[in-house]
Protein backbone atom coordinates (compact mmCIF):
# COMPACT_ATOMS: atom_id res chain seq x y z
CA UNK A 1 0.00 0.00 0.00
CA UNK A 2 1.58 3.83 -0.72
CA UNK A 3 0.95 6.41 1.88
CA UNK A 4 0.88 10.19 1.33
CA UNK A 5 2.36 10.45 5.49
CA UNK A 6 4.53 8.46 7.07
CA UNK A 7 2.27 7.67 9.77
CA UNK A 8 2.10 4.76 12.76
CA UNK A 9 0.25 2.58 10.48
CA UNK A 10 2.25 3.26 7.53
CA UNK A 11 5.50 2.51 9.45
CA UNK A 12 4.29 -0.18 11.05
CA UNK A 13 3.29 -2.07 7.66
CA UNK A 14 6.86 -1.12 6.26
CA UNK A 15 8.72 -3.21 8.83
CA UNK A 16 6.33 -6.29 8.54
CA UNK A 17 6.74 -6.05 4.83
CA UNK A 18 10.70 -6.06 5.22
CA UNK A 19 11.46 -7.83 7.99
CA UNK A 20 8.28 -9.97 8.95
CA UNK A 21 7.69 -8.21 12.24
CA UNK A 22 3.74 -7.33 13.07
CA UNK A 23 3.95 -4.51 15.47
CA UNK A 24 0.78 -2.94 17.15
CA UNK A 25 0.36 0.93 16.26
CA UNK A 26 0.81 2.17 19.55
CA UNK A 27 4.12 0.16 19.86
CA UNK A 28 5.19 1.27 16.64
CA UNK A 29 4.42 4.84 17.69
CA UNK A 30 6.89 4.42 21.29
CA UNK A 31 9.76 3.32 18.76
CA UNK A 32 9.55 5.81 16.68
CA UNK A 33 9.36 8.16 19.56
CA UNK A 34 13.01 6.78 21.03
CA UNK A 35 14.30 7.05 17.43
CA UNK A 36 13.98 10.45 17.68
CA UNK A 37 10.48 11.39 15.29
CA UNK A 38 8.19 13.19 16.02
CA UNK A 39 4.59 13.97 14.18
CA UNK A 40 4.87 17.19 12.46
CA UNK A 41 2.71 19.15 9.78
CA UNK A 42 4.30 18.51 6.09
CA UNK A 43 5.68 21.00 4.54
CA UNK A 44 3.37 21.81 1.11
CA UNK A 45 5.62 22.11 -2.15
CA UNK A 46 4.12 22.02 -6.04
CA UNK A 47 4.31 19.38 -8.63
CA UNK A 48 5.23 22.21 -10.52
CA UNK A 49 8.63 22.60 -8.20
CA UNK A 50 11.74 21.21 -10.43
CA UNK A 51 13.99 20.25 -7.25
CA UNK A 52 16.70 21.12 -9.70
CA UNK A 53 16.37 24.37 -9.99
CA UNK A 54 16.09 24.87 -6.54
CA UNK A 55 18.97 23.37 -5.52
CA UNK A 56 20.79 25.58 -8.21
CA UNK A 57 19.20 28.64 -6.74
CA UNK A 58 20.56 27.17 -3.10
CA UNK A 59 23.99 26.38 -4.17
CA UNK A 60 24.80 28.65 -6.71
CA UNK A 61 22.57 31.60 -6.99
CA UNK A 62 21.80 32.71 -3.92
CA UNK A 63 25.49 32.37 -2.73
CA UNK A 64 26.34 35.23 -5.37
CA UNK A 65 23.64 37.49 -4.17
CA UNK A 66 24.68 37.14 -0.83
CA UNK A 67 28.39 37.98 -1.69
CA UNK A 68 27.53 40.59 -3.57
CA UNK A 69 25.29 42.54 -1.41
CA UNK A 70 28.43 41.63 1.25
CA UNK A 71 30.66 43.61 -1.32
CA UNK A 72 28.54 46.64 -2.03
CA UNK A 73 27.36 46.86 1.69
CA UNK A 74 23.67 46.39 0.65
CA UNK A 75 20.97 44.91 3.02
CA UNK A 76 19.19 41.93 1.68
CA UNK A 77 15.46 41.96 2.14
CA UNK A 78 12.96 39.01 1.09
CA UNK A 79 9.45 40.20 -0.06
CA UNK A 80 5.89 38.34 0.20
CA UNK A 81 2.59 39.71 0.17
CA UNK A 82 -0.60 37.80 2.31
CA UNK A 83 -4.06 38.46 3.46
CA UNK A 84 -5.70 38.33 6.14
CA UNK A 85 -10.02 37.99 7.23
CA UNK A 86 -12.06 39.27 9.64
CA UNK A 87 -13.67 35.89 10.14
CA UNK A 88 -10.88 33.89 10.25
CA UNK A 89 -10.32 31.81 13.10
CA UNK A 90 -7.85 28.99 13.86
CA UNK A 91 -7.15 26.66 15.85
CA UNK A 92 -9.28 23.60 18.22
CA UNK A 93 -11.79 24.27 21.23
CA UNK A 94 -12.43 22.38 23.96
CA UNK A 95 -16.18 21.30 24.83
CA UNK A 96 -18.49 18.46 25.97
CA UNK A 97 -18.35 15.45 23.48
CA UNK A 98 -21.08 15.90 21.06
CA UNK A 99 -21.28 19.61 22.09
CA UNK A 100 -19.57 21.46 18.61
CA UNK A 101 -18.76 25.21 20.15
CA UNK A 102 -20.18 28.13 18.17
CA UNK A 103 -17.78 31.07 17.18
CA UNK A 104 -20.08 34.05 15.63
CA UNK A 105 -18.92 35.59 12.77
CA UNK A 106 -19.92 37.86 11.00
CA UNK A 107 -21.52 37.06 7.45
CA UNK A 108 -19.38 40.15 5.07
CA UNK A 109 -15.74 38.87 4.78
CA UNK A 110 -13.79 41.85 5.06
CA UNK A 111 -10.18 41.14 3.90
CA UNK A 112 -6.90 43.01 4.55
CA UNK A 113 -3.81 42.34 2.47
CA UNK A 114 0.03 43.02 3.59
CA UNK A 115 3.27 43.26 1.90
CA UNK A 116 6.60 42.54 4.07
CA UNK A 117 10.40 42.69 3.69
CA UNK A 118 12.16 40.85 5.58
CA UNK A 119 15.88 40.86 6.43
CA UNK A 120 18.41 37.92 7.37
CA UNK A 121 18.81 40.21 10.96
CA UNK A 122 15.12 40.01 11.06
CA UNK A 123 13.84 43.49 11.01
CA UNK A 124 10.77 43.61 9.27
CA UNK A 125 9.28 46.33 7.03
CA UNK A 126 5.19 46.05 6.08
CA UNK A 127 2.15 48.08 4.36
CA UNK A 128 -1.57 47.38 4.67
CA UNK A 129 -3.69 47.65 2.01
CA UNK A 130 -7.30 46.42 0.74
CA UNK A 131 -7.30 44.11 -2.36
CA UNK A 132 -5.03 42.79 -4.17
CA UNK A 133 -1.29 43.97 -4.66
CA UNK A 134 -1.34 46.30 -7.59
CA UNK A 135 2.40 48.26 -9.60
CA UNK A 136 1.20 51.31 -7.81
CA UNK A 137 1.14 49.42 -4.22
CA UNK A 138 4.36 47.84 -4.52
CA UNK A 139 6.47 51.11 -6.25
CA UNK A 140 4.99 53.11 -2.88
CA UNK A 141 6.64 50.66 -0.84
CA UNK A 142 9.93 50.30 -2.59
CA UNK A 143 9.73 53.80 -2.73
CA UNK A 144 9.33 53.97 0.54
CA UNK A 145 11.87 50.89 1.75
CA UNK A 146 14.57 52.53 -0.21
CA UNK A 147 13.80 56.22 1.87
CA UNK A 148 14.57 54.47 5.19
CA UNK A 149 16.97 52.10 4.60
CA UNK A 150 19.39 54.34 3.85
CA UNK A 151 21.41 51.88 1.90
CA UNK A 152 21.67 49.87 -1.03
CA UNK A 153 18.89 46.69 -1.08
CA UNK A 154 19.00 43.57 -2.48
CA UNK A 155 14.87 42.49 -2.57
CA UNK A 156 14.33 38.94 -3.20
CA UNK A 157 10.58 38.38 -4.39
CA UNK A 158 8.52 35.19 -6.00
CA UNK A 159 7.12 35.31 -8.99
CA UNK A 160 3.85 36.65 -9.16
CA UNK A 161 2.78 39.19 -11.98
CA UNK A 162 2.87 41.96 -10.91
CA UNK A 163 6.50 41.86 -9.44
CA UNK A 164 7.42 41.31 -13.23
CA UNK A 165 5.14 44.30 -14.61
CA UNK A 166 6.52 46.80 -17.14
CA UNK A 167 5.84 49.58 -14.74
CA UNK A 168 7.70 48.13 -11.78
CA UNK A 169 10.48 47.00 -14.25
CA UNK A 170 10.68 50.41 -15.18
CA UNK A 171 10.66 52.17 -12.05
CA UNK A 172 13.51 49.60 -10.51
CA UNK A 173 15.56 50.60 -13.91
CA UNK A 174 15.72 54.34 -12.41
CA UNK A 175 16.49 53.17 -8.96
CA UNK A 176 19.17 50.77 -9.81
CA UNK A 177 21.65 52.33 -7.50
CA UNK A 178 19.29 52.01 -5.14
CA UNK A 179 17.55 48.94 -5.11
CA UNK A 180 17.74 45.50 -6.98
CA UNK A 181 15.33 42.50 -7.33
CA UNK A 182 16.19 38.87 -7.86
CA UNK A 183 13.48 36.05 -8.26
CA UNK A 184 12.95 32.36 -6.06
CA UNK A 185 12.66 29.86 -8.61
CA UNK A 186 9.24 29.14 -9.44
CA UNK A 187 6.68 27.84 -7.24
CA UNK A 188 9.39 27.65 -4.26
CA UNK A 189 7.80 29.98 -1.66
CA UNK A 190 8.95 27.99 1.24
CA UNK A 191 12.46 29.34 0.41
CA UNK A 192 11.93 33.00 1.29
CA UNK A 193 12.37 33.56 5.06
CA UNK A 194 9.01 35.74 5.31
CA UNK A 195 6.64 32.90 4.98
CA UNK A 196 7.35 32.47 8.16
CA UNK A 197 5.99 35.98 9.31
CA UNK A 198 2.70 35.65 7.17
CA UNK A 199 2.30 32.30 8.91
CA UNK A 200 2.73 33.78 12.16
CA UNK A 201 0.66 37.01 11.33
CA UNK A 202 -2.58 34.38 10.27
CA UNK A 203 -1.86 32.14 13.35
CA UNK A 204 -1.29 34.90 16.08
CA UNK A 205 -2.93 37.56 14.52
CA UNK A 206 -6.43 35.58 13.66
CA UNK A 207 -6.71 32.82 16.49
CA UNK A 208 -8.23 35.54 18.89
CA UNK A 209 -12.03 36.08 18.54
CA UNK A 210 -13.03 37.39 14.91
CA UNK A 211 -13.22 40.78 14.14
CA UNK A 212 -16.61 42.94 14.17
CA UNK A 213 -15.22 45.00 11.74
CA UNK A 214 -12.88 46.05 9.21
CA UNK A 215 -11.16 49.06 11.25
CA UNK A 216 -11.16 46.37 14.23
CA UNK A 217 -9.08 43.57 11.65
CA UNK A 218 -6.75 46.76 10.61
CA UNK A 219 -5.99 47.78 14.20
CA UNK A 220 -5.57 43.65 15.42
CA UNK A 221 -3.01 43.30 12.18
CA UNK A 222 -0.76 47.07 12.67
CA UNK A 223 -0.68 45.76 16.56
CA UNK A 224 0.59 42.09 16.20
CA UNK A 225 2.95 43.59 12.79
CA UNK A 226 4.00 46.14 15.46
CA UNK A 227 4.55 43.67 18.05
CA UNK A 228 6.57 41.68 15.40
Amino acid sequence: MIYALWSRQAVAELILNRYGIKLAVRTMGLYLERWGFTPQKPMKKAYEQSPAAVKKWLDEDYPVIAACAKAEGAEIHWGDETGVRRDDVRGRSYAPQGQTPVIRVNNKRHGLSVFSTVTNKGQMRWQAFDGALSADILIDFLRRLVKDAGRKIYLILDNLGVHHCKPVKAWLAEHQADIEVFYLPSYSPELSPNEMANADLKQVGTKLAPARSKLQLVKATRQHLLSV
